[in-house]
């Protein structure tokens, strides 16, 4: 995106030709011997400092220069750190990175930096016309959100939203509206993380937490991770096979989906601003796509607000109650937090500056509640068609329609007075039965749209965990290989040796493996964003201390609910033993990250006067906007 018109360059960017020491720089913009645009200087002796009252008084005379160049590595932040050397001088510059210690040198070799999602930063205008608020502005800051509320609209979630229509009707429409605003908030507290401190989360997890809680912290978002790309494997897979009319099997689609995901990871090689467009481009589709069938069906608008706006559920029972809680489960995924956190880095803010990080997560606030808005839109076409269509239809009536129709698919649906049940297969199937076959085919492209859009967001969460929590610069093509061969593995036998219902079935399982690994994204969030070590001026007020703890433990709760339901389903004791023992070491790990999270909420009692070894104590890579002295500051 191009800066400014006029003489005057966007902020952000170095004077032509110059560094931020004053040196020439080669072509590409660097120091001669630098990979990251900092030019390096004798490091003798470095050593880790030891978090305490020293590294607290070095956090508040600490000097920071927020100037970063164009075209620097993902988990390069905009800020180097001045760190004394024994003798107390200020030779030694580190930047901070995801990809190695903020302490340890610079690195110096001529090796091209690593770089995950864009190879340059997006500048931001200036528009001294608009002091408030600016659409120049808002359009330069628009593309994380959207890519973030992807997930919102993945295989999993479209699959949720038409169980619960056809399950309850118009009546959880209300919990829809509730868990995107809950969403909403909790992705506004991973933004502001990523925009205060130039790290994304698993990059802070990694430095605030000790070694063995951080692997397992890594372990459990993986999990999420790897579960997600079997729930979009599964809807890629189940689009191609409705899309050729069965012709190309289910196993196929999978194998399909392999390949399909090497070739969008080029897109990124066309430009940051094309390929958010380019997902722009997908949620255009799955809104034209829904919105088809929204047109086609006609839902009652009465009872549809009355359903967004009246909290009730008359008649509810069991079936009603576990699709709410699958609703809160399905909208908020645990991984999209550190994909959040990280997105928000794309664009060029001068952290030195705090009305330049107001501004900045001001209008990614804006943003996101855009973009989540469009998505909730989507999630209510879905819905609403299959509540006005399919609520209370039993088995029969729709195997007595599919078979006048002549549809090659009404042996889906057994001639009984069962209540009918749907997943993405049946859906399309029961479309195409009532309203034709181009209702079939579009409902399919659009389930195709969510699955491909959410296998690129999953790719890049992947890729920021990775190397935020366990710095390993791996290339991108070597992440996507190992964690789709993972996702795939299972997802492909499946697929070979049992029929759709049990590909779906999968579903299930899945939204409970990623149901029990919401705490380790949103704990974390809570915690970090709590901390004046951390966020300084910027860290949550008691307000959203209160308020994000109130929302976690519901959130958590609810989907405790939801597994604790899913295991007494399988009616086995062995399963209940497993699961027991799984549980005594599930829950203790929750309690571990529980206490640091209110110890960072100002429940000091707790820390039993063991603060630094929590890995709270105030470390100054963190000190971002502590004591910056602007003048210091060289403006780019």
């Amino acid at each position: 995106m191009a800066g400014a018109a006029g003489p005057t360059a966007p902020r952000g960017t170095l004077p032509a030709g110059r560094s931020r020491a004053g040196t020439p720089l080669i072509a590409g913009g660097r120091a001669p011997g630098s990979s990251s645009g900092v030019e390096p200087r004798a490091m003798p002796h470095r050593h880790r400092l030891e978090p305490g009252p020293a590294a607290c008084e070095l956090a508040n005379r600490t000097h920071l220069d927020p100037g970063h160049q164009e075209g620097s590595a993902m988990g390069t932040s905009d800020t180097d750190l001045r760190t004394p050397d024994e003798d107390g001088s200020m030779d030694g510059i580190s930047t901070i990175s995801g990809s190695r210690n903020p302490l340890q040198p610079a690195d110096t070799s001529s090796e091209e930096p690593f770089t995950t999602y864009f190879d340059s930063k997006i500048p931001i205008p200036e528009d001294e016309t608009h002091s408030c608020f600016s659409f120049r502005k808002l359009w330069a800051f628009t593309g994380p959100g959207f890519l973030m509320s992807i997930a919102y609209l993945d295989p999993g979630n479209i699959e949720s939203d038409l169980q619960s229509g056809a399950v309850a009707g118009f009546k959880l429409l209300w919990v829809l509206l509730m868990a995107t605003v809950m969403g909403l908030l909790l992705q506004r507290l991973a933004a502001r993380l990523g925009v205060v401190t130039g790290l994304h989360l698993a990059e802070v997890c990694h430095r605030q937490y000790q070694k063995v809680p951080r692997i397992i912290l890594w372990l459990m978002v993986e999990l999420a991770i790897i579960g997600s790309d079997m729930q979009e494997v599964i809807g890629s897979a189940i689009a191609i096979n409705l899309l050729s009319m069965g012709k190309i099997p289910l196993w196929g689609g999978v194998l399909i989906t392999i390949a399909d995901t090497f070739v969008f990871l080029f897109l990124d090689k066309y430009g940051l601003r094309k390929l958010e467009a380019f997902f722009g481009f997908l949620i255009t589709i799955m809104a034209l796509t829904f919105g088809y069938e929204y047109i086609t069906v006609k839902p009652n608008q009465e009872q549809l607000l009355k359903g967004l706006f009246i909290p009730y559920c008359q008649n509810c029972g069991t079936p009603q109650l576990e699709q709410a809680v699958g609703i809160v489960g399905a909208v908020i995924m645990p991984h999209n937090m550190y994909l959040h956190s990280a997105l928000v880095k794309s664009r060029q803010v001068n952290r030195a500056n705090k009305k330049e990080v107001r501004e900045a997560n001001k209008y990614f606030f804006i943003e996101s509640c855009i973009a989540l808005f469009v998505s909730f839109i989507i999630n209510i076409f879905v819905v609403t068609v299959f509540a006005e269509a399919f609520f209370d239809k039993t088995n029969a009536d729709v195997h007595e329609v599919c078979a006048n129709s002549s549809s090659p698919h009404s042996s889906l649906f057994p001639n009984n007075n069962e209540t009918l049940a749907v997943d993405i297969y049946k859906g399309g199937a029961v479309l195409g039965c009532y309203f034709g076959p181009a209702a079939l085919y579009i409902w399919a492209i659009g389930i195709l749209a969510a699955g491909q859009s959410s296998t690129m967001t999953g790719t890049y969460s992947g890729q920021f965990v990775m190397e935020g929590f366990l710095n390993l610069r791996w290339s991108r093509f070597a992440r996507v290989l190992l964690t789709r061969s993972i996702a795939i593995t299972p997802t492909l036998f499946v697929a070979i040796f049992q029929d759709v219902q049990h590909l779906t079935g999968m579903n299930d399982f899945l939204n409970i493996l990623m149901s029990l690994q919401l705490p380790f994204a949103l704990i974390p969030v809570l915690t970090f964003t709590s901390l004046s070590s951390v966020m300084n001026d910027f860290a949550n007020g008691l307000f959203w201390k209160i308020g994000g703890g109130a929302m976690i433990l519901l959130i958590c709760s609810i989907n405790m609910y939801f597994v604790v339901d899913y295991v007494r389903s399988l009616d086995h004791l062995g399963l209940y033993i497993g699961a027991a023992l799984l549980s005594v070491v599930y829950l203790s790990f929750v309690a571990y990250l529980t206490w640091l999270c209110l110890i960072a909420l100002g429940v000091s009692f707790l820390a039993c006067g063991k603060t630094q070894q929590l890995g709270f104590a105030m470390r100054p890579e963190l000190f971002l906007l502590n004591n910056v002295d602007s003048d210091s500051v060289t403006a780019r």
